[in-house]
């Protein structure tokens, strides 16, 4: 079996496993369950289709199934909007080896001027433009002091997951760390199906995965995650404890660009926390910065 069938296989294996058969509406039959989840026919069942369809389908054979047929598979399977757009990129390139597969050149990914600018000018608010594979394209200063300074990072190390699992600051930074680790490991596996044959991809997975057994156990779960919304906890050296919210816009023309902005409850300690960094980092500039006049040399 080709890896990218074993990869289609091994997801519907373990979406089956996952699911709670008393929620399911089908009926007791009396017989002893040896594995979590549900069996083959049961998913066959709830989708629709016959059992041999669907066993042939978990096998990783060459078959695709109408979008209709994904569908109902995803509800059987009681999958997110992110499962089931990670089942639909499986299956699409199911059967066919990489050798055969027409991969068209992609574009090496750059923010765009005038929105780094826009970045720069919102200073009470940490943004981050991640890419591909967690990639960090762009950040403001804000977000450089809450979170690190990938820009001062070398190209190739301006990775989202790759700090949060080789760079210990980011342990000590996110009060939540295993949770948020969890995500940026979920993330990845659904970024990783829109482009299975990605060498970046495939050299960044395979460098968390020798240098983090988290990363790798995690990653085997094959579970998936789509990030829109969400909460994290920070404890920052300077401000110390501070929850804030994120929110995530995809950039128009580029969809594989995606902007995240955090904010603090209005009125809140966060809030407070996030103003005296807000003022941290001004002040810290302008100590840095040459007075008027002076010239800089070496």
């Amino acid at each position: 079996m080709a890896d990218r069938n074993q990869e289609l296989a091994d997801f519907l294996r373990r979406a089956r496993s996952q699911v709670d058969p008393e929620r399911t509406g089908l009926p007791a039959d009396g017989r002893i369950r040896r594995v979590p989840g549900l069996r083959r026919e049961e998913v066959a069942q709830l989708a629709r289709v016959s059992s041999d369809y669907y066993t042939r389908l978990e096998q990783g054979r060459p078959i695709t199934p109408s979008p209709g047929i994904v569908a109902a598979i995803a509800r059987a399977l009681d999958l997110s909007d992110a499962g089931h757009e990670h089942l639909r990129h499986l299956i699409a390139t199911n059967g066919h080896p990489p050798a055969q597969r027409r991969r068209r050149p992609v574009p090496v990914q750059r923010p765009r001027r005038a929105l780094v600018q826009l970045m720069d000018a919102l200073d009470g608010v940490p943004v981050m433009l991640l890419g591909r594979r967690t990639d960090v394209l762009a950040t403001n200063r804000l977000a450089r002091a809450l979170l690190a300074d990938f820009d001062a990072m070398p190209a190739t190390e301006r990775n989202y997951a790759r700090w949060m699992f080789l760079d210990g600051t980011a342990r000590k930074r996110l009060v939540d760390w295993e949770t948020q680790a969890r995500l940026a490991v979920e993330n990845l596996r659904l970024d990783a199906g829109r482009d299975p044959e990605d060498p970046a991809t495939q050299a960044l997975v395979g460098e968390l995965t020798i240098a983090s057994a988290e990363f790798g156990g995690w990653w085997q779960e094959h579970r998936v995650f789509q990030r829109t919304a969400g909460e994290k906890r920070f404890r920052h050296p300077v401000v110390g404890d501070l929850t804030l919210r994120y929110e995530t816009f995809t950039m128009p023309g580029d969809p594989d660009q995606a902007l995240f902005v955090y904010s603090a409850e209005p009125g809140s300690a966060h809030a407070d926390a996030l103003r005296l960094l807000t003022s941290w980092v001004m002040a810290d500039e302008g100590h840095r910065r040459p007075r008027q006049g002076t010239r800089l040399t070496g």
